[in-house]
């Protein structure tokens, strides 16, 4: 994060990081979970930096979709590494096309979709991913500021996985949101302040009613694991608006960041739409989203953005997905809340040469996934202002430079 003062309500911050000083006492352990977590991973107070009086101006928001340095993503980093290339160069491998964008914004924010650890046991379920704690030197070499841990890949190694995950994330001054050694710690945000704007960040995961993933994922009042629930939207909506009007009295923009929706669908399921605009209607300053691994909808409500799905970022869950249209969202916002945004599209690798490494596109590369970001957002009573260009028809050649 740059000319930031941190103050984060599960840890002390991103770049620079300083030490961390006066730690809150920590809830109790969870009792399920094989060993406790280090007991300063609770709230943590950061010196404040020099610019922490300065008048609040703008600030830009970055996000990015789905990351994942654990499975093929490791296999490639160590084949690579038996090749001769350098440990430095191969941690900078995935992010380095896109890292300048990131460095331009004041917070860069991903969905970090794999525990960081080499122990736990295997969780049963249709997909297990995992990266040794080493690989979160990547998303520092990549410029990451903040990372969501709500998703269904969190908790693939157990309690002891997700405990691995705080402490490397912890290590590398990483903050973290959506997930914790309970339920109350999993629901509490990630509290910023950049450019004197205090921005509150909370992550939920839910699928509805086609939830595949086992409960165990979901942490409970005593049980390690993400925030969000099993299946029950009225439920969810109930704790996603308590949770934004708690952090609405700390901060000045809230932003959930939502694992949801159906994954190779492109239009947003009913209950994404309902759980985005009662977020806004509780005073979130906008939504964000991922799972889906293809870019979904980007709405405008009630002057609020909805980004419904990224799609996949620096994912290595797929050598070689099939759609590989992406995005990153670039928001403005201030104190009041939101000014405006840009989408910036991306190609999410060249397999084989270059796979898990998304790139900026131009072009006509570029108007493809503004037309389909554009396509998927008919359906929303009003899409994001910036796609509304692409909405329209192309004009046919015998029409050019007429209305």
């Amino acid at each position: 994060m740059r000319h930031a003062a941190l103050l984060l309500l599960l840890f002390a911050a991103c770049h620079p990081r300083p030490a961390p000083v006066a730690p809150v006492p920590a809830a109790p352990p969870a009792t399920a979970a094989p060993q406790p977590l280090p007991q300063d991973a609770g709230t943590l107070a950061a010196p404040q930096a020099p610019d922490a009086g300065a008048p609040a101006r703008p600030i830009t928001l970055l996000a990015g979709g789905d990351v994942t340095l654990g499975h093929n993503h490791q296999k490639y980093f160590d084949e690579q590494l038996a090749k001769g290339r350098s440990r430095e160069e191969l941690l900078a491998y995935g992010f380095k096309e896109v890292r300048a964008l990131g460095d331009a914004a004041d917070l860069f924010v991903v969905n970090l979709e794999c525990p960081f650890t080499e122990g736990g046991e295997k969780l049963a379920k249709n997909f297990n991913f995992r990266a040794r704690p080493e690989l979160v030197g990547a998303l520092i070499a990549g410029g990451v500021d903040v990372v969501s841990l709500a998703n269904n890949h969190l908790m693939d190694y157990g309690p002891q996985g997700l405990v691995d995950t705080l402490v490397a994330l912890e290590a590398a001054r990483i903050p973290y949101f959506g997930a914790g050694r309970n339920l109350a710690e999993a629901r509490r945000p990630a509290i910023v302040t950049v450019g004197g704007v205090r921005v509150a960040l909370l992550g939920y995961f839910f699928l509805g009613e086609r939830n595949i993933e086992p409960p165990e994922v979901y942490a409970t009042e005593s049980t390690p694991g993400v925030a969000g629930h099993f299946s029950d939207v009225d439920v969810m909506e109930r704790m996603l608006r308590e949770d934004i009007l708690a952090a609405r009295a700390r901060a000045d923009v809230v932003l959930p960041f939502f694992h949801w929706g159906r994954e190779g669908t492109y239009v947003p399921e009913p209950y994404q739409v309902r759980l985005a605009h009662a977020a806004i209607d509780a005073g979130a300053a906008g939504v964000l989203g991922s799972h889906p691994h293809v870019l979904q909808a980007m709405e405008l409500y009630r002057g609020a953005p909805v980004v419904y799905s990224l799609g996949n970022f620096v994912f290595g869950g797929n050598w070689n997905p099939r759609d590989k249209r992406g995005a990153l969202w670039k928001g403005r916002f201030g104190p009041g809340g939101y000014l405006s945004s840009e989408v910036l599209p991306l190609r999410t690798d060249r397999f084989p040469d270059f796979p898990f490494q998304p790139v900026p596109v131009s072009g006509e590369a570029a108007e493809e996934v503004l037309r389909l970001l554009a396509d998927s957002s008919r359906t929303m009573e009003r899409m994001l202002p910036e796609l509304e260009p692409w909405a329209r028809p192309s004009p046919s050649p015998g029409i050019q430079g007429r209305e």
